[in-house]
């Protein structure tokens, strides 16, 4: 196959509505996402450089996510917020969990 013989049919999610909370959600989790990015690329012996280059392992956004140019932020935080469109558009609901993150971190580890 072919890049021509591709359509892409996304799920249609343009009439979900991201409260508040979810917004702000959308907003650490595209952070995250940077980070999560990040770490693959070091581990895979990436190096920083102002241009990318996939050949020789350079990446332009090697950088702390409040350091990266708009365009960039705003791509992370797209992904993210279509993530939790999505997760509505299926049907679940996205609720807080009454704990902190260290208690969690804590329970997954038993």
């Amino acid at each position: 196959m072919t890049t021509n013989d591709y359509t892409p049919k996304p799920i249609d999610t343009y009439y979900v509505v991201l409260p508040e909370e979810l917004l702000q959600l959308a907003k650490r989790m595209a952070e995250n996402e940077h980070n999560v990015c990040a770490v693959t690329c070091f581990a895979q012996v990436w190096i920083y450089s102002p241009e990318r280059d996939d050949a020789n392992k350079k990446h332009h956004c090697l950088f702390p996510f409040v350091d990266l140019p708009e365009e960039e932020k705003v791509c992370d935080r797209n992904i993210s917020l279509e993530a939790l469109r999505f997760i509505l558009a299926e049907g679940f609901n996205i609720l807080p969990v009454p704990c902190s993150s260290s208690e969690i971190k804590n329970n997954t580890n038993n």
